[in-house]
């Protein structure tokens, strides 16, 4: 019988080795390991962990977007910039009709979704046109988009003294603080404290929302179809599903959750940020995924919420632990750079073997 445990316990260990990954473990680990030393060096373990909440809960659907090209099998939505852009037009929008509170931010919301349905809409054509190739173009259209945008956000007749620039009376600031209106709503939205601990309630329980609704829609009929043509496109054809509207599903979908993401992150952020700040948004969205787990082949919710946990928390931990740890030598954005480069191009250049 002790033998027969012992088979099954090393049984169920090998089967959690072989599902969560090395690469995974060893991020883990490390993780581990910093938190262990922030207490050894006596740090405020309440503050790192609200932190950490907070960089997960703002980031989260921003990484949750990528699933849906993943699935459809468009591939990584390198172009989240796309969805972002629109985002950031229904914020300003909202911002510059002065509207405070949940509000300001539903107005953001309603204003940016139709934006991204037709920008989505717009960008799956580009990319039926270049099948094959999607996540090259995917990248040169998220840096086309903002570039040209630019010009924009010089031009737009937008009005709010709080949001333009203060000599010529025209042309939003690169920087919009978000004090007026919806900055923290979700995040403040019942919160509570334990200790130092702070749990932005709202903000996670908004992305525990859409990772719930993205788990539903993978069970019903347009989700199997979705997987199907992500699969196998020429199976998906043979049993009937119209596999070139799947695949503008999926990335309309991606497309519409980049703007809500872009929206959430800058009510979490306190400001919103224009011009080429959005330039390179989608990779550590797509590190984010692929260290959860996710491969070109295979995606689930649960690698997006693996993946936002571990980069993000890592991220948030690794900054002021190490600057604790290095006393006198300020190489905290060194350090930063290190780490979130390196684990992107980790992501990046890692083969997931199934």
């Amino acid at each position: 019988m002790a033998e027969k445990s012992e088979s099954r316990v090393l049984s169920m260990a090998k089967q959690f080795y072989a599902d969560f990954g090395l690469p995974r473990l060893i991020i883990a680990a490390f993780l581990l390991a910093l938190f262990v030393l922030a207490v050894i060096l006596r740090m405020n373990i309440g503050m790192l962990v609200s932190d950490s909440l907070v960089r997960i809960g703002m980031n989260g659907i921003l990484v949750l977007s990528m699933l849906f090209t993943l699935a459809c099998g468009v591939g990584l939505n390198f172009g989240l910039a796309v969805g972002v852009i629109a985002g950031l037009i229904g914020a300003v929008t909202s911002m510059n009709m002065d509207i405070p509170g949940f509000g300001g931010f539903l107005t953001a919301l309603a204003i940016a979704v139709p934006i991204a349905v037709v920008f989505g809409w717009l960008y799956a054509e580009l990319l039926e046109r270049v099948r094959g190739q999607e996540m090259m173009v995917g990248t040169y259209v998220g840096y086309s988009i903002v570039a040209g945008m630019c010009m924009f956000w010089v031009l737009a007749p937008y009005r709010n003294p709080a949001m333009i620039f203060p000599l010529g009376g025209m042309g939003l600031r690169n920087t919009i603080t978000l004090d007026r209106t919806f900055a923290h709503v979700l995040n403040d939205f019942l919160a509570f404290k334990i200790g130092d601990l702070a749990v932005p309630t709202g903000l996670l329980l908004f992305f525990a929302l859409f990772c719930v609704g993205a788990w539903l829609f993978f069970r019903s009929r347009a989700g199997h179809a979705m997987r199907t043509v992500g699969a196998n496109p020429a199976f998906a054809e043979s049993s009937g599903v119209n596999v070139k509207a799947t695949r503008r599903l999926g990335v309309i979908i991606s497309t519409v959750l980049g703007a809500i993401g872009i929206v959430v992150y800058a009510q979490s952020y306190g400001f919103i940020q224009l011009y080429t700040a959005p330039l390179n948004v989608a990779f550590p969205a797509v590190a984010s995924i692929l260290i959860g787990g996710a491969s070109l082949q295979k995606a689930s919710v649960g690698n997006v919420v693996l993946g936002a946990v571990l980069f993000h928390t890592l991220l948030t931990i690794a900054l002021p632990v190490t600057q604790t740890a290095l006393q006198g030598a300020d190489i905290s954005e060194i350090a930063r750079m290190i780490m979130s480069n390196g684990m992107i191009l980790y992501a990046l250049t890692r083969v997931e073997r199934r």
